[in-house]
């Protein structure tokens, strides 16, 4: 029988979450991979898929609106873009299974110029987990466009987090009182 949830780990990438990162949320995105792992083995031994939308980018780009906004990260190829951790040992571990992938964005949600909705329909998911950073970027963002696309939408606390207090605390908020999300740990 086909599983019908899928777990997104959003952007657990050097730049994102290593001291040196380019755009980290450091310690508190740091703290999160033994929860990211375990929820990427449970679903794995369930059957379940595992999605790791990651943002790339081109260094400068002019067209791109983060340019204006953010330094360069998460640039194709470099070390800013590999996954921070414990998570990339995992990923480099369980990357050839069938429901393990990496997924190329270029935008804050993980929908917004992907396909990901269609292979989500073709695979019969309806209910998307969510993990990674930022809490009220991309990971918001993203569940804001999973909202739209009527999907279920379970947030875990443990394993997400945001460059401020103040924006985890108010990305929380949002997911359960706007989006009609379910915020669990």
């Amino acid at each position: 029988m086909a599983s019908h949830t899928a777990l997104l780990i959003i952007d657990y990438t050097n730049d994102f979450v290593a001291d040196k990162g380019a755009l980290s949320c450091g310690i508190t995105g740091q703290k999160l991979a033994p929860r990211i792992i375990e929820l990427a083995n449970e679903f794995v031994s369930n059957g379940d898929w595992v999605i790791l939308p990651t943002d790339v980018h081109t260094p400068n780009d002019p067209y791109h609106p983060e340019t204006k906004l953010f330094p360069s990260h998460n640039v194709r190829g470099t070390w800013g873009r590999e996954f921070y951790g414990d998570v990339a040992k995992w990923y480099d571990q369980n990357k050839n299974q069938d429901k393990v992938y990496m997924y190329d964005k270029t935008r804050y949600s993980a929908f917004a110029g992907t396909d990901l909705d269609i292979r989500m329909r073709e695979r019969h998911v309806d209910t998307l987990h969510l993990v990674g950073v930022c809490t009220d970027i991309c990971v918001l963002h993203t569940a804001v466009d999973a909202y739209n696309l009527n999907y279920n939408l379970v947030i875990h606390e443990k394993g997400v987090a945001a460059l401020s207090s103040a924006g985890q605390t108010w990305a929380l908020d949002h997911f359960k009182h706007v989006l009609g999300a379910s915020v669990i740990d």
